[in-house]
């Protein structure tokens, strides 16, 4: 399932890309992108575990960054895979499992969280959708066993 959603009331226009050759999903909510995937920069008290979590989504490079700005970073089960050629982009790479476990530490933190950042609701229903939808692709990358890519445009 191949889509894209946007609330309206984010000012940013972000696309969030998941993909693989089980299916593909574009996330269209700056919310999704400032709540999920920049979570770390939020300045939450976190644990091992959640840090852990918090740096696979904070790794997710954007697509038409310069080698330079994209590290080499991995951990397990990911890494940051530059771009191959002039028309190829940064990517993170990662077991559908990994990432799955990822967004959902990340999903809890946010509900923990969301009075301390006044996320509203419309905010909350959106990135509930938005996860949905990233959920559906990564089942069947696992069903497919194959690694799924993300990677965000600004």
């Amino acid at each position: 399932m191949s889509g894209s959603r946007n609330d309206g009331s984010d000012a940013e226009l972000v696309q969030v890309n998941v993909a693989s050759p089980a299916g593909a999903y574009t996330v269209g909510s700056a919310s999704f992108f400032r709540y999920i995937l920049r979570l770390g920069e939020l300045g939450l008290p976190l644990s091992i575990d959640d840090r852990e979590a918090i740096d696979i989504l904070g790794a997710v490079p954007h697509a038409f960054a310069s080698d330079d700005d994209v590290g080499l970073a991995s951990g397990r089960g990911w890494r940051v895979v530059p771009a191959q050629g002039d028309l190829d982009w940064p990517v993170l790479e990662a077991t559908p499992r990994r990432l799955h476990s990822a967004l959902e530490r990340a999903r809890s933190l946010l509900w923990t969280h969301a009075a301390r950042f006044a996320v509203s609701a419309v905010e909350i229903a959106v990135i509930e959708e938005e996860l949905d939808a990233v959920y559906g692709v990564l089942m069947r990358a696992e069903a497919a066993g194959v690694a799924v890519n993300v990677s965000y445009v600004v």
